[in-house]
């Protein structure tokens, strides 16, 4: 059973998260006490009563989902792992809080402790992510049922959070999808680093929420029957819910509590000695009393019992085998896209590979029931939709299909956050330009480990009228220097294939697929391995002598071997790479690579986008061919000729290199 709501006993619990992020802050004389000691109240109310979570399990599929969204409050997450008795952190990971080897980093990584469930610090993205997990959980409630699948998502979010622009997708997506499973703690202390919020916004907050479908609350973030009665009025309505907590910013500093000095520095040795005294807290730093620690290790105790439970009806179901499966992020035995090549090989067609990633999903989400897919309102363009997937919709929560509408980062975010919950392999789409709009949560994506797969079409200047604004130019490159991210971009529709179960079965790296708008035609003829997992490989060994090696990479391999056509008419042996990944490419072996790219020939780059990057494949001697410039309105074809991708203008400047 829930601990009663007994302030004697519950303050000096809340008490131990304050003393425990001052010392930390202190020691570390950087970090941020303010908000754990503000949000101290609320979270001990929320961990005791409401929050189900095993300790000795904390990847239990079944557990709520706690997101700290305010992330720079790193230490009240930290403090409740600890003091509810988590492996980790210990007691010296907290005394070497935000010091190199400590799993207690500044801000929470989701990889470094168990009970964190995203990487947050980038304000307002777990807040984004949350609504990923509540999506996740209804999906999988729907498929499995509530004896699998039945728990809440839990967010602790600022007031920075709710100013992001991020936070407005989500809570948009949210309250249309009615996740009533999700609910959010505002930490509403009306203080931000530069001071109070009135320097920045007068916005109704609560009115927004309302707009959106949220039911709204509030109560009194230091009254712990208050904070009671308002948890319990969240989880009750079936909307998500916003809990507007009304708290004082370093709660318990006596001369700093509710000002900014709180927000992001260590209070000092004066203050902290003070905060004591007002907490009545005797305690050395760093030392929970006995009876407090054991009162936090009984927080745990319900969850403890509704995992046995929950784990005695997962054996008694045939569903058991399939839901472990797919929560151990487990393709299904024998998964394989050889059929579907061998088909493409049997027929070969010229489409834009936009066109063969939707026949290739075509095959994948009949088998693999574990995809949702989407897209930020082009799904016509992205071509996601196949399949046979319904839509997932607040009436059909079994639907494999979310119309995300014009929310690239939302979409992206919420990505993250189903593939992090577990159970789902999530995919979505807009135009390659617009990851400038989703990038802060790719790089989550990339930096947390998440099988997240972007689906991202009209590539190049090959996306023709649309313009400048429209065409991507420097976004591959950019892409590139991500690290943990595979960059693919396949030459026609067998590499499309090879890319998509690539990108499915990587476990702990998201991928980026860049498609074309125009129609390509396929150059691969031959069934045999899946060549693009490789990264880059010899698509056409030279027929002279080789001299040049031409590397290139999507809609510019045809372009590549109308070059090399030309060269070896002139008798200059002509190699053909197609680059689909350099990621990829960069892992293989050194004797590969070199075999690839050897050194005595002339190693040229053709891709039409930003030369940047490419010189550490050709070398200074070699020819970088691409687009160092924005992009123009006009037919695709008049484009390519405009900006030098014929192989009349390409093949001229190879033979003046071969001749210098």
């Amino acid at each position: 059973m829930p601990m009663s709501i007994d302030a004697a006993r519950l303050q000096p619990m809340a008490n131990a998260i304050r003393a425990l992020s001052m010392d930390a802050v202190e020691a570390a004389n950087s970090g941020h006490p303010g908000m754990p000691m503000g949000m101290a109240d609320v979270a001990t109310v929320l961990f005791t009563g409401h929050l189900k979570f095993d300790p000795t399990a904390p990847k239990w599929a079944d557990r709520d989902r706690f997101v700290l969204s305010a992330g720079h409050g790193s230490m009240l997450i930290y403090s409740l792992l600890h003091l509810c008795g988590y492996a980790a952190p210990t007691i010296d990971d907290i005394r070497n809080f935000r010091k190199l080897g400590s799993p207690c980093a500044g801000h929470p990584e989701n990889f470094m402790l168990d009970g964190v469930e995203c990487t947050t610090g980038p304000l307002g993205q777990g807040l984004a992510m949350a609504v990923g997990m509540a999506m996740a959980e209804r999906h999988l409630n729907a498929v499995y049922g509530d004896d699998l699948v039945d728990h809440r998502t839990w967010v602790i979010a600022g007031d920075g959070c709710l100013m992001e622009g991020v936070n407005h997708e989500a809570i948009g997506l949210a309250g249309h999808l009615a996740l009533g499973k999700l609910n959010v703690l505002w930490d509403d202390n009306r203080i931000t680093i530069d001071g109070a919020t009135d320097l920045s916004t007068s916005e109704d907050i609560k009115a927004r929420y309302v707009a959106t479908g949220w039911h709204v609350t509030e109560c009194d973030g230091h009254d712990f029957a208050d904070i009671e009665r308002a948890l319990a009025e969240a989880k009750a309505d079936p909307r998500p819910s916003l809990v507007a907590c009304r708290t004082v910013i370093g709660k318990g500093a006596p001369n700093k509590q509710g000002t900014s000095a709180t927000h992001g520095a260590a209070l000092g040795g004066a203050e902290v000695a003070a905060a004591r005294e007002t907490l009545g807290w005797t305690s050395e730093p760093f030392v929970i009393p006995s009876e407090i620690a054991a009162d936090w290790r009984l927080a745990g105790e319900p969850g403890r019992a509704a995992h046995g439970a929950w784990a005695g009806r997962l054996e008694a179901t045939a569903n058991k085998a399939d839901f472990e499966r797919r929560m151990a992020g487990e393709l299904p035995g024998g998964f394989s896209l050889d059929d579907h090549i061998n088909g493409l090989i049997g027929a070969p067609q010229k489409i834009a590979t936009r066109k063969a990633s939707e026949i290739a999903l075509a095959a994948i989400n009949p088998m693999l029931p574990d995809t949702i897919g989407g897209s930020a309102d082009l799904t016509g363009s992205n071509n996601t939709l196949a399949g046979g997937i319904g839509t997932f919709n607040r009436n059909n929560y079994a639907g494999r299909y979310v119309y995300y509408g014009i929310r690239e980062f939302g979409m992206a975010a919420a990505m993250n956050g189903m593939a992090l919950h577990g159970g789902v392999i999530p995919y979505g789409g807009t135009f390659l330009v617009f990851t400038d709009y989703a990038r802060g949560a790719i790089r989550l994506s990339a930096l947390q480990h998440t099988r997240v797969i972007y689906v991202m079409t009209h590539d190049s200047i090959g996306l023709g009228e649309d313009g400048p604004t429209h065409q991507p130019v420097e976004h591959l490159a950019s892409l590139r220097a991500m690290p943990n991210l595979l960059v693919m971009r396949p030459a026609d529709a067998v590499e499309t294939a090879e890319c998509w179960e690539i990108a499915l079965r990587q476990q702990d790296r998201p991928t980026v697929l860049a498609l074309t708008r125009q129609n390509l035609p396929q150059l691969r003829l031959e069934a045999g391995a899946n060549l693009s997992a490789k990264g880059g490989y010899r698509l056409k060994g030279a027929d002279a002598a080789r001299k040049v090696v031409i590397i290139a990479t999507g809609s510019e391999v045809e372009l590549a071997y109308a070059c090399a056509a030309q060269l070896e008419a002139q008798g200059i042996g002509a190699d053909v790479v197609s680059m689909v990944c350099t990621e990829l490419f960069d892992e293989q072996p050194a004797a590969y690579r070199a075999d690839i790219l050897p050194a005595d020939a002339l190693i040229v780059s053709v891709e039409a986008a930003s030369t940047f990057g490419w010189q550490r494949y050709t070398g200074t001697a070699g020819l970088n061919i691409g687009l160092d410039t924005f992009g123009a309105s006009a037919p695709a074809g008049d484009l390519f000729a405009h900006f030098g991708f014929t192989a009349e203008a390409i093949v001229p400047q190879i033979l003046n290199k071969l001749n210098a």
